[in-house]
């Protein structure tokens, strides 16, 4: 009876850091055929908010960083923040955050799902 309980046991050992991290690996990467794209950026310089904005006047959707200028300098991340809203917008797309260090744009046509915490 040990040996079947064995054999139907599942393996409570998971290494879920493990599995995480190599969710997104592929031998060979194929991007032909895609139609838009979702691309990190960290937000440091008026440089990346300008990158972020012309990935979204492309199409694509921006998952941004913020993290590391939230805790150095909350006026230069309002700044940059804004100018990227007001571009976005003109673009018809949409802006939001969507956890602590994390902003997502999207292109026309894409809109986003906003809900209110409830504290």
């Amino acid at each position: 009876m040990a040996f079947l309980d064995k054999m139907i046991k599942k393996d409570t050992n998971v290494d879920i850091e493990e599995f995480l991290n190599n969710i997104d690996v592929e031998e060979e990467a194929l991007y032909d055929n895609a139609d838009a794209f979702v691309k990190p950026f960290n937000l440091n310089t008026h440089e990346d908010a300008k990158a972020i904005i012309g990935e979204a006047k492309q199409g694509n959707i921006v998952l941004i960083d913020i993290g590391d200028i939230s805790k150095r300098n909350a006026i230069r991340l309002k700044e940059m923040i804004t100018l990227i809203k007001n571009e976005v917008n003109s673009i018809d797309g949409d802006i939001a955050r969507i956890s602590h260090e994390r902003v997502l744009v999207t292109p026309s046509r894409v809109k986003i799902i906003k809900q209110k915490n409830s504290r």
